[in-house]
């Protein structure tokens, strides 16, 4: 059972990020234009995040693992759509069913790892979701390409979305095996205007934040975001109201009563968005500012995966009763490496070596991993069975909410800093001064985690 959600966790955390490497192929191929490109990546990701609270609670409803098998079948003929997709129109829709089928799919995960793993357990499994999460979104664009580059049976950038086929079949079949059915014995029917309202009010936020940057915030990104925060308020006056009336609810607010909820819930955010700054910047950096090659820059991915999954493992090993320790301690490990990523920038400029460009990476993974893997469990671990399923869709879309703002934070705390087309010198300033927001985001996730229970119980 473990090894089936963890795949399916796995494809989801691949499919955000592995078109990175492959976008100038795929552009190449189908005649994209940059518009165009630039939607292949946006429809998956922000179709996926706005549906994350509904696919949570669906789960909760009509059974969790009824929904991620549907969810992973969807999801498995969607990337056959992608792969065999001939214009980038094409493309597109068939990345909007991908991140549809991923709502329906990947909340599934952390709550059957919740309801189905006891108090002594339950920290290694989230341990290991932790790693999965850190292996797929940093390997990625390392996969992207290495299928790419190798031109499998000549199809190009095809493979990257082939490769789902029969993983996902093999999901699918297992998964009907192996899976537990769990669900809400106490609910009853959705919440129809609930759904509708929370996905409006992200829609009206993450838009803007998706697309604003290439359009120089012009003034309807920032009227949409404001609506979007109205219709989020509006959603939870209507949740409220619900559940005065004693009506199931799209989300259980009572789970924002717990500190330890919305502390872990709060720092996740700043997790996501400081890897949405970092990943990045760092990304331009090692290419226009160093002249890396692309194949020389995902050796940087790997170094950091590796760390990321070092990290994990030890956060996973310590968590016998260390409680918010471990992932603070990776938080300030990941601070500290990269203030001495800052210093070694700023001493070997443009001539820094390739070896010294990517080890500083080790560290700062290894903080990032000890983070990641222990803040599901934390965040997660009191929320009672029956709210497993929208509890982790809040989690999740909590991440995918911190992604979309440190994206949009680069065009001021990078972008904003070199002119477009710069290389070399430019490009490392603006680097290092991004990097003093990233670290700035890691002492605050720090403080966050102050709020943590200290020890489990």
């Amino acid at each position: 059972m473990l090894v089936v959600v963890l795949v399916a966790e796995l494809m989801n955390a691949l499919d955000g990020s592995v078109v990175y490497t492959a976008l100038p192929s795929i552009q190449h191929d189908t005649g994209a234009s940059g518009a165009a490109v630039q939607w292949i990546h946006a429809a998956y990701a922000l179709t996926f995040a706005l549906g994350l609270i509904t696919g949570g609670r669906l789960g909760d409803l009509y059974g969790r693992k009824r929904l991620f098998l549907l969810g992973t079948g969807v999801f498995t003929a969607a990337s056959l759509l992608c792969g065999l997709a001939g214009t980038p129109a094409l493309l597109i829709a068939a990345r909007v069913v991908q991140g549809g089928a991923a709502v329906v799919m990947v909340p599934q995960v952390l709550a059957t790892l919740h309801v189905s793993f006891d108090e002594g357990s339950r920290a290694k499994a989230f341990g290991l979701y932790g790693t999965v999460m850190s292996l797929g979104s940093v390997a990625g664009p390392v996969l992207g390409g290495v299928l790419t580059g190798a031109d499998v049976f000549g199809l190009g950038w095809r493979p990257i979305f082939l490769i789902n086929l029969p993983i996902g079949l093999a999901t699918v079949l297992l998964g009907l095996r192996y899976l537990p059915e769990s669900r809400d014995l106490t609910a009853r029917r959705p919440d129809l205007t609930g759904m509708a309202l929370a996905g409006l009010g992200l829609l009206l936020v993450m838009y803007p934040l998706t697309v604003g940057g290439a359009h120089q915030w012009p003034a309807w990104s920032f009227l949409m975001m404001g609506g979007g925060m109205l219709a989020l308020a509006g959603f939870v006056v209507q949740q409220r109201a619900r559940t005065a009336r004693g009506r199931d609810p799209l989300v259980v607010l009572a789970l924002f009563r717990s500190r330890t909820f919305a502390a872990g819930l709060s720092a996740q955010l700043v997790f996501g968005l400081l890897s949405g700054v970092f990943f990045l910047a760092w990304t331009l950096f090692m290419q226009d500012g160093l002249g890396l090659s692309p194949r020389r820059a995902a050796v940087g991915f790997v170094v950091a995966s590796v760390g990321e999954m070092a990290g994990a493992w030890l956060a996973m090993s310590a968590a016998g009763g260390r409680g918010r320790r471990a992932p603070q301690a990776g938080a300030l490990l990941a601070a500290a490496a990269l203030g001495g990523y800052v210093w070694l920038i700023r001493d070997q400029g443009t001539v820094l070596s390739p070896a010294l460009t990517v080890l500083p990476l080790l560290p700062v993974g290894l903080g990032l991993g000890m983070v990641g893997a222990a803040l599901a469990d934390m965040t997660l671990r009191q929320v009672d069975h029956d709210h497993a399923g929208s509890a982790s869709g809040i989690f999740n879309t909590s991440t995918q909410l911190g992604i979309a703002l440190g994206t949009a934070l680069t065009a001021v705390v990078f972008f904003a800093r070199f002119p477009a087309g710069s290389h070399g010198t430019t490009v490392t300033a603006a680097f290092t001064g991004a990097l003093w927001y990233v670290i700035a985001a890691l002492l605050a996730m720090w403080a966050l985690m102050l709020l943590l229970p200290k020890c489990r119980p």
